[in-house]
């Protein structure tokens, strides 16, 4: 007696909340369905409901566990699908021959306007099938074999939860409930089609597993950002908006420039906005690497409002006359949209410039829509630039030309296109020809992710292990860095500017540096995050840090790279103002000349900044995983302390510990200096700077022979991996540009001083 009131009180409850929704679609009642694995799976599915955070009512759940408790199996399975398909959106039939047929479903489709929502599917398997449920749409994603020229609003964002506590796939249980979750970009009615299949082939003939459903997407809140610096100045920040859940927002699936798809954050200047459904939030803003990352909470209601943000920070190296760049990212190519607009455009690369306070960003031109990017570049300061922050379009030979005997960074090109044709497809597959071309205009030249190519086995630093130079990095450059090319006024000048530091393993690329600066040569380092290629995090991941006397220009920012009077890093740390005796670092030719051997003051100012606990795990990485480069692996273990180290032709000599807390401080070591060195400071792997070189008794550097036969050893392996990918017209420059670079090799090894 008691069984039949309460399976009369559900059916007229639910009778009632039935008839509310109008023009509802009932779904079929499946029967014959054991209780016992039912109940289990209806309990994954409240547990799943509360941990997304849209948990079913009080009432609900009072009423499914009465229905799951009863003795009679028949009326509760009956009584289950009478509480819970009114919040079906779909009803999915799986016949014995397992084919998909998709029916809508009463539950009120609403959405909200950049949210997340979840929703019931109920499955009635016929076939026992136990594979994934899967769903997609026209609307959330391109369709395999779709037309190009199909034009589809892809506004829905579209997930089937097929993880705990639910399981991974279907149960083979008769009927059971899953969840489907969509996001909706816009508001007001939108229209979507909803498909769903259980694997290749399972689509019901006519289209019959597929649905279209009228959705009305509920309007998101304005929150009105207001935005400060340190000084409480207006400025622009990165922001990563969470849910409960952890869902980012807005979602990264349905961005558009200027924010990225492939960014948890945003950013924005103040004044402007997010748009979040109503809602809790953590907030997580910042604003480069010299911030300190903070997180609040903000409550979203049913009114537009405003949150205020300033930005702290832990050191400003440009007060001290050092201005931060990155000089190799892209607005086009790997991770960003290539389509229909071919990349990004420079507002949208300035405003990522300006939310992670880099100062200069070279905007490299590169093969993937090289032709449509082209446009851009003007051999100045693009109109976007904000003083002090500036953007310029210049180019990196990858994809054409000489990419396969390495990648070029080209700045502070006058001309962007190599004489004979107007795209990529006529340059020189010597990289040393490319290089004499881009000199003679006055850039500033280097191959990119110098690292790939030069892989070694073990973390030994120097190393004398020979590697393949089989990749697109520094290789060529063994050749190229012993060669003299006329500059702008026909005087010849060195082929190569610098080495790209910061996006590929330290080891791989300060290897061949200390070696060819052991030999003699004089190139700098410059640090770059091959945005958003090797790095998409965000722009600035490397960087260099250029020391100028006057305003900030983006020609003196590449001349300062020049002359060496840059550290570069991940910006975690900073190696300011470093000096040997008298000496600055880039200051006319960094040269120190001693009368004889003698012992030498190296100083400099020392900033570096650890969190008080330790990223779990990164420290522990090999050396060759990413983050290459990052301050928490030079944590000494169980402190919050980090060496900073003086490297004379390569090892280290002298060290200090210093407390990585953020504080600016003084640091001096007194070194002897045997015959003709160079000099440089490190936190490694977080910062390096460029060296003074001192020179005794005004001899040249020739501090190892071993590095020379190194030099020579990494020549020929180069020469034989390179061969095949020269043009028949330039074998002969091919040819003498190794040969040249084999006789002063060996010239070298005869004046080098015996290990």
């Amino acid at each position: 007696m008691q069984n039949s009131f309460f399976f009369r009180k559900t059916a007229i409850l639910w009778l009632f909340v039935t008839c509310q929704v109008s023009q509802a679609q009932s779904l079929p009642e499946v029967s014959d369905v054991d209780l016992q694995p039912l109940r289990a799976q209806i309990q994954r599915l409240i547990q799943t409901k509360d941990y997304l955070g849209e948990s079913f009512s009080a009432e609900t759940k009072r009423s499914l566990n009465q229905t799951l408790d009863q003795v009679d199996g028949t009326k509760a399975v009956a009584a289950v699908q009478q509480i819970l398909d009114a919040q079906c959106l779909v009803g999915i039939n799986i016949n014995p021959e397992s084919r998909v047929k998709v029916k809508a479903g009463p539950a009120r489709r609403e959405l909200l306007e950049q949210g997340w929502r979840s929703f019931l599917v109920k499955v009635n398997n016929e076939a026992g099938v136990t594979a994934e449920l899967r769903a997609s749409s026209p609307n959330a994603q391109p369709l395999a074999g779709s037309p190009q020229n199909q034009i589809v609003d892809r506004w829905l964002g579209l997930a089937v939860h097929n993880s705990q506590p639910l399981t991974q796939t279907l149960s083979g249980l008769a009927l059971e409930y899953r969840i489907v979750q969509l996001y909706s970009r816009d508001a007001g009615k939108r229209d979507a089609k909803l498909s769903f299949d259980v694997g290749q082939g399972t689509q019901d003939l006519g289209f019959r597993n597929e649905v279209n459903l009228l959705f009305d997407c509920k309007p998101a809140r304005k929150v009105t950002l207001k935005v400060l610096d340190e000084n409480g100045k207006p400025t622009t920040a990165g922001f990563e908006f969470r849910d409960k859940l952890g869902h980012v927002y807005p979602s990264q699936a349905k961005r558009l420039a200027p924010d990225f798809h492939f960014h948890p954050q945003i950013y924005r200047a103040d004044g402007e906005h997010v748009k979040l459904p109503r809602g809790t939030y953590t907030v997580r803003f910042y604003r480069g690497p010299e911030s300190i990352p903070q997180t609040r909470t903000i409550a979203v209601g049913d009114a537009d409002t405003t949150e205020s943000f300033q930005v702290k920070r832990w050191v400003d190296p440009s007060l001290m006359g050092w201005w931060s760049g990155d000089h190799h990212i892209h607005a086009a190519g790997c991770a960003h949209y290539e389509n229909p607009t071919e990349g990004v455009h420079a507002p949208d690369m300035m405003r990522h410039c300006l939310g992670e306070d880099l100062k200069v960003g070279a905007n490299l031109t590169w093969g993937p829509c090289f032709d449509y990017q082209k446009q851009f570049f003007t051999g100045k300061d693009d109109i976007v630039s904000q003083f002090p922050y500036l953007l310029r379009y210049d180019v990196e030979v990858s994809g054409f030309g000489s990419h396969q005997s390495g990648h070029l960074c080209l700045l502070r090109l006058r001309e962007q296109i190599f004489p004979g044709g107007e795209s990529k497809h006529h340059w020189p597959k010597l990289c040393l020809n490319t290089l004499r071309w881009a000199k003679r205009q006055g850039a500033l030249v280097g191959p990119a992710h110098s690292g790939w190519g030069l892989n070694q086995t073990g973390p030994a630093l120097p190393t004398y292990e020979v590697p393949p130079f089989n990749g697109i990095g520094a290789n060529e450059y063994i050749a190229d860095v012993t060669h003299m090319v006329p500059g702008p006024d026909g005087q010849p000048v060195p082929a190569v500017d610098f080495l790209s530091m910061v996006d590929t393993p330290s080891v791989w690329e300060l290897n061949i540096w200390y070696h060819t600066l052991n030999c003699g040569f004089r190139t700098r380092i410059s640090g770059e995050t091959d945005f958003p290629c090797i790095y998409g995090e965000r722009v600035g991941l490397g960087r260099s840090y250029v020391k100028l006397d006057g305003r900030l220009t983006y020609n003196d920012w590449c001349e300062g790279i020049r002359n060496g009077r840059n550290y570069v890093g991940d910006g975690r740390s900073h190696l300011i103002d470093f000096q040997v005796n008298n000496v600055q670092m880039g200051v006319n030719g960094s040269e120190l000349r001693l009368a004889k051997a003698d012992t030498v003051l190296v100083t400099a100012k020392i900033a570096a900044r650890l969190n008080e606990t330790p990223i779990e795990g990164l420290a522990d990485r090999s050396y060759d995983q990413k983050p290459y480069w990052h301050i928490e692996r030079a944590r000494l273990k169980d402190t919050r302390k980090v060496p900073v180290e003086v490297i004379i032709n390569g090892y280290a000599i002298a060290k200090k510990e210093i407390v990585a807390d953020g504080e600016l401080q003084d640091i001096a070591f007194e070194v002897p200096i045997e015959f003709s060195s160079w000099v440089a400071l490190r936190i490694l792997p977080s910062s390096h700077t460029n060296p003074v070189f001192v020179l005794v008794d005004g001899k040249p550097i020739r501090a190892s022979k071993r590095s020379a036969e190194w030099c020579l050893a990494g020549l020929k392996k180069c020469r034989s991996q390179k061969l095949r990918f020269m043009g028949k017209d330039e074998i002969a420059d091919f040819n003498a540009t190794y040969d040249h670079a084999e006789k002063t090799y060996r010239r070298i090894i005869g004046e080098s001083i015996t290990d």
